[in-house]
């Protein structure tokens, strides 16, 4: 791989299209179109009202919130989220995010190259 150096801006948003999501969209800032080693790089947006699937998958996640406000769901606990917070979601642990404000909930998703 080599470097990569631009606006967020410029990599496309796409709705996601799981069964189970609601008003969610997706930028792979570093994905793997862009053959990443180790690491994914995702933004998502979620927009009022809107959430992820509940589901697994045998990967982890680590989150970091940008914007707005959210709820996660990690095997039936529920936690808030907002600006400035962080979160680890097990492997195989069931999930989900939700927008729990009146404004888009923005978070950024680092998730191993499987």
């Amino acid at each position: 791989m080599s470097e990569k150096v631009i606006p967020f801006g410029e990599v496309k948003e796409a709705r996601v299209e799981m069964e189970g999501a609601k008003n969610v969209y997706i930028r792979w800032l570093l994905g793997p179109e862009d053959k990443m080693p180790n690491f994914y790089l995702r933004m998502f947006r979620i927009e009022k009202e809107g959430h992820t699937p509940y589901h697994s998958h045998p990967y982890e996640h680590e989150v970091f919130v940008l914007e707005g406000e959210g709820a996660l769901i990690i095997e039936n606990k529920e936690y808030q989220l907002k600006k400035g917070y962080v979160a680890y979601v097990p492997a195989d642990s069931n999930h989900q995010f939700k927008n729990s404000g009146e404004e888009d909930f923005v978070f950024l998703c680092i998730i191993p190259r499987t």
